[in-house]
């Protein structure tokens, strides 16, 4: 049966050492493990990484929540996020 949950999509810079600790490694694989779940993760040239997901609103909020802590090796001070239009992304990967 179909899920009535809606889809929603967010945009979020990682502020932080989230660069050179893979980072967006880790965040590929946890958005992989979650039902729904496309989108990207990139270095931005300001240290930061960006994430543009999309998915059903509880697997996004999940994957957001990780965010906020990253992998072991990184140390995450900040993440800012901003609602966007859903649209199509494709399976989740890094750029």
């Amino acid at each position: 049966m179909p899920s009535s949950e809606s889809t929603v999509r967010r945009s979020l810079r990682i502020r932080g050492r989230v660069q050179g600790v893979g980072f967006r490694q880790a965040t590929c694989e946890q958005a992989r493990k979650l039902v729904g779940i496309t989108g990207f993760v990139r270095n931005a040239p300001d240290g930061s990484v960006l994430v543009e997901v999309q998915g059903p609103a509880t697997s996004v909020e999940s994957l957001v929540r990780w965010l906020w802590r990253g992998p072991p090796s990184a140390e995450v001070l900040g993440v800012d996020e901003t609602v966007a239009s859903a649209a199509p992304l494709g399976s989740f990967r890094v750029l």
